[in-house]
Order: structure tokens, then C-alpha cells, then sequence
């Protein structure tokens, strides 16, 4: 099987399982999917977030999905309970497609590591 063919299928089935999970029938996107991992990092999941707290824990799960390719190092926990990271790398300039390829595999891989999907 091409390592394309299984990031797709690997893909599917994770978006099935957190559609089903978090979602009321509607396949979960890309970008809800970034929250889910940056709620789950910060370890608050009963909590309800402001507008500018849920763009943060997008860029929590951003960078936590993308510290094993070395852009990202964990830094702290801030006074809240909040991770901070420091850049390592800038990422290089990406299309659009090539962005999305990057997250997908990035989120199958983090998955894979938590055990949800094999």
C-alpha cells in the first residue's frame, strides 16, 4: 500500500471516529480537529473558551502536532496550565494543498501515537 493510500485511509477512519465522538452527523474538518488535539493538550476539556482561547489552542495543537518534525520545542507550563513552545524551525513555504497534507499526517501520526487509530 502507497503511504499515500494509507494516510487516506488512516485519515477517513480517524475523521469517522471524532465525527462520531464530537460531532451531531457532520464529518469534522481539519480545522476542528486542530482544537480537539489543543483541548486535549491543555487537559481542560469541560471548560468553555473564549474566542482569542480557542485560537490558542489551535496554535497548541499546531505546534505540539509539528515538535516531532522539529519546528516546535516545549517550553512550559505558564501559571494557567498553559504549554508554550519555541519556534526551533521555520516551517518552509507550503501551498495550500502541501499545508494540508503536512497537518493530516501530522494529526494521523499524533493519533497513532494515543492508540485511537492503528
Amino acid at each position: 500500500m502507497s503511504r499515500d493510500t494509507q494516510l487516506k485511509e488512516r485519515w477517513e477512519q480517524l475523521v469517522n471516529i471524532l465525527s462520531n465522538q464530537f460531532s451531531q452527523g457532520e464529518d469534522l474538518d481539519l480545522d476542528a480537529i486542530i482544537y480537539l488535539i489543543g483541548v486535549q493538550e491543555l487537559g481542560k476539556v469541560h471548560q468553555a473558551f473564549k474566542k482569542d482561547e480557542k485560537l490558542n489552542l489551535m496554535h497548541i495543537a499546531i505546534c505540539r502536532l509539528l515538535e516531532p518534525y522539529g519546528f516546535y520545542e516545549f517550553e512550559y507550563f505558564d501559571e494557567d496550565g498553559w504549554p508554550h513552545f519555541k519556534v526551533k524551525e521555520e516551517l518552509p513555504p507550503l501551498k495550500a494543498g502541501e499545508q494540508s497534507v503536512l497537518m493530516k499526517e501530522a494529526i494521523v501520526n499524533y493519533f497513532l501515537e494515543k492508540e485511537l487509530i492503528d
